[in-house]
């Protein structure tokens, strides 16, 4: 007769638990070969910790990919983010973190490179003591994975580890392994220093260079990469008001889209506000305007169904454009365009 256990697995009858070793042969009473078993009424029962930030509703801890396009920015944007979250300042503009040590792998910079950068990003501001960087690291199956668990055994308050980029560290394939399992393989090495550590792990990839409607396909290699990690980022160009789009989805992050505007004299990446649509769809404003001008008093179902736009994205534009005096809103719920200046007037 077999009878259940709790937590101890199956047993014939009573006695000391069996261990079948392979061949079938029975050894002596031994540990579990199951570990980290629960029940389910202890699992729902337990307390756990809440996920820790490095940039909350962004970068949780676990492994992090972030890819995109080659000169898109990620170097500007993961370096930001490093200066940040070391200081404990506002991520990507309006973002609060908390300071913590953060450890930064320049696999493709010189130190002089570096030094410029940080110069940009800072715009007079001190440096952080907390950032520490690096331009060498051995690949993490040769040494590299120890020398990170190290630093971080050393660092217990860490808040985030950036390597940039993931395909200096990621090593050899083993011999016979397909192209997904060297790619989950590749991620599971600082998968573990991540979980282990509790910490953010922060990988800089590329994408492919054919598109997708699915941004996941566009990350650079097998699905084993981004199958691996928590979180996946994809930052790509866009072509309205916005310079970029941050796309996001992951296991302990909330899948979103947010356009992002580039600073080139303060090398700064911001999340602009509102939905990804304002930003990116063509000009909307410039839309509204040229209607109106045409057409004065119509509201925004008649300019979404005269121009073809979206009536959501053009009635959250008509509402900011009078907030910010670029139309006039009347009776009914209906717009013009304000006359212009008599100054304006005069060189027409």
């Amino acid at each position: 007769m077999t009878t259940q256990h709790p937590d101890n697995g199956p047993q014939m009858g009573p006695g000391p638990r069996l261990h079948v070793v392979p061949g079938g042969e029975a050894d002596a009473p031994s540990q579990p070969l199951l570990r980290g078993l629960w029940t389910a009424d202890r699992l729902m029962a337990t307390q756990f910790p809440a996920p820790k930030w490095a940039v909350p509703g962004i970068l949780a801890e676990g492994v992090t990919l972030i890819a995109g396009p080659p000169k898109v920015g990620k170097s500007w944007l993961s370096l930001g983010l490093g200066l940040t979250v070391a200081a404990g300042g506002k991520a990507l503009g309006s973002i609060p973190t908390t300071a913590g040590p953060v450890l930064y792998l320049a696999l493709e910079d010189t130190a002089r490179r570096l030094q410029n950068r940080m110069g940009v990003l800072l715009g007079g501001r001190p440096a952080p003591a907390g950032l520490h960087l690096t331009t060498e690291c051995p690949p993490l199956p040769q040494g590299g994975a120890h020398a990170i668990a190290e630093w971080l055994t050393h660092h217990p308050d860490a808040r985030m580890v950036v390597i940039d980029v993931f395909a200096k560290v990621r090593g050899q394939a083993a011999p016979g392994a397909s192209a997904y399992d060297a790619d989950y393989a590749a991620v599971g090495h600082v998968k573990r220093i991540a979980d282990h550590f509790g910490v953010a792990l922060v990988l800089i990839h590329h994408v492919r260079k054919a598109g997708s409607d699915d941004f996941l396909a566009e990350v650079s290699g097998t699905n084993g990469l981004a199958g691996a990690a928590d979180t996946t980022i994809v930052l790509k160009r866009s072509r309205g008001k916005a310079d970029g789009v941050l796309h996001i989805t992951g296991r302990d992050v909330d899948e979103a889209e947010h356009a992002m505007s580039f600073r080139p004299q303060t090398g700064a990446w911001e999340i602009l506000p509102g939905p990804a649509s304002d930003h990116t769809a063509p000009d909307t404003r410039s839309t509204i305007l040229r209607y109106l001008r045409s057409n004065p008093g119509q509201g925004p179902k008649a300019i979404a169904d005269a121009t073809g736009a979206d009536y959501d994205l053009i009635r959250r534009t008509c509402a900011r454009m009078v907030k910010d005096g670029a139309l006039n809103a009347l009776a009914r719920g209906v717009f013009s365009v304000p006359a212009p200046p008599p100054d304006q007037l005069s060189l027409s």
